[in-house]
């Protein structure tokens, strides 16, 4: 029925907009083959179990943007939204040249210039983590630049930090890491270097492309594919490494030994460490229920990365990276369509600009004409990540429908969870005359 509550809309169009747009941020840059990023984000747990990042690279070349998706409890999505990108960022540094950084007292931090970064680990734990990080860095450098190979060093980013986190909460066993190592994300990161885009990936966000044909029409390319039960692929690899048995039990009801979605992650450790390391770690603070049923092979779970790679176009105008709570509602190419039309749409909400040359009036004519039938194309939100939420909660064959959306931000928090989940959106832009020019 299109009649979500009875009586009245609970929230006025202000109050919607309030609470759509309190978390949005747009960043601009002024060279380079990314033009700009808007992001933002829509809390469903509390708190909010999804977090963000996006940095430059500060000694290389390239922008990193990550989306993370935590499950039982947010600790080790925030954790590594911070860390991830650090590792990655230091991996692409020459060996001999992040030797002289590290010499130079250069700090995990030092790798990036992160935008729109609220969040500091406390001193105990920041302490701790750069201890980890310094030993990750150190055995970087003792690679060889010839053997560099950006699959391999993005999967060892995400493979050091997973064992790092591992690490910490048996050597340093605390209430923190172990609820970091408890926790657990679901991770995609995509780096963009000039025309050359990557994206890793485990879990189930999603990184989509939208380009654009002769014709105009908006083309939706998935680059990631999601590990769960639907993923044919992901199931037969699941099973093969372990014994045939165990068939029945590895997934069951679609979950992972019956209790996680994901088939990959990072955290999680319940899933990756031994019986004999859950009984002396987990065992005493968690109870037996700790342990999932039918733990007989060990590792179920890991945090190895998908990796794609793509050289972009001029025609690919932009990347949609988003957690689930967002691919939930809408498809590849319902998303991507709505970013396009924004696009366009978004070209009104600016005033009214005369080409410097002298103009006829009939030409002026002409602009306001044109002008006057794209506003009707005119989004309510400047931020296509906040146009993409507004949509998912409101959108309807008839376009947006206010009491809908009001029903969905009004939901009391004991049931809000299953009706959506939290969402994070980033939308990046590319600049087209950049990767027109730019050799591939």
């Amino acid at each position: 029925s299109r009649h979500y509550s009875s009586g009245p809309p609970k929230l006025s169009p202000y109050d919607v907009n309030c609470i759509l747009r309190s978390n949005e941020y747009t960043q601009e840059f002024s060279s380079g083959s990314v033009k700009s990023y808007d992001s933002n984000q829509l809390a469903s747990n509390s708190p909010i179990e999804d977090s963000r990042s996006e940095a430059s690279c500060v000694f290389t070349s390239g922008l990193l943007f990550g989306v993370f998706d935590g499950h039982a409890g947010a600790s080790c999505s925030q954790v590594i939204a911070k860390r991830l990108l650090r590792y990655i960022a230091a991996s692409l540094v020459p060996p001999d040249v992040l030797k002289q950084h590290l010499s130079n007292g250069a700090q995990s931090h030092s790798f990036l210039h992160c935008y729109n970064d609220r969040l500091e680990f406390v001193s105990e734990i920041r302490d701790l983590y750069e201890k980890s990080f310094y030993r990750y860095a150190q055995s970087l450098t003792e690679a060889s630049l010839a053997s560099f190979q950006m699959h391999q060093t993005l999967e060892n980013a995400f493979l050091s930090l997973d064992g790092d986190l591992s690490r910490e909460a048996q050597e340093a066993t605390s209430l923190r890491t172990m609820s970091v190592a408890m926790s657990g994300a679901v991770a995609l990161v995509a780096h963009i270097d000039g025309a050359h885009l990557h994206v890793a990936s485990v879990g189930d966000c999603q990184a989509v492309l939208g380009t654009i044909t002769d014709t105009g029409q908006w083309n939706a390319t998935k680059l990631t594919s999601e590990h769960n039960a639907d993923n044919v692929a992901e199931v037969r690899r699941l099973l093969s490494e372990h014994p045939s048995t165990e068939r029945e039990t590895v997934i069951r009801g679609e979950r992972l030994l019956g209790q996680l979605m994901p088939l990959r992650a990072i955290g999680d450790f319940r899933y990756k460490w031994t019986k004999e390391q859950l009984d002396a770690l987990v065992v005493p603070q968690f109870g037996e229920q700790a342990i999932p049923p039918n733990y007989l092979t060990p590792p179920y779970l890991t945090a190895t990365p998908e990796i794609v790679r793509h050289v972009l176009t001029p025609r690919d105008r932009f990347l949609v990276i988003a957690s689930d709570g967002l691919w939930d509602t809408m498809s590849a190419t319902q998303v991507v369509r709505l970013v396009g039309e924004h696009m366009y749409g978004k070209a009104f909400l600016q005033p009214l600009k005369l080409p410097k040359h002298d103009v006829t009036l009939g030409e002026i004519s002409q602009m306001l004409s044109t002008r006057k039938a794209g506003l009707s194309r005119k989004p309510m939100d400047k931020n296509a990540a906040t146009h993409l939420i507004r949509n998912a909660l409101g959108g309807t064959e008839y376009g947006i429908e206010h009491s809908k959306i009001s029903h969905m931000l009004s939901l009391p928090h004991d049931v809000v969870r299953l009706f959506r989940d939290d969402m994070t959106v980033t939308v990046i832009y590319f600049d087209s005359e950049f990767l027109r020019n730019s050799p591939s």
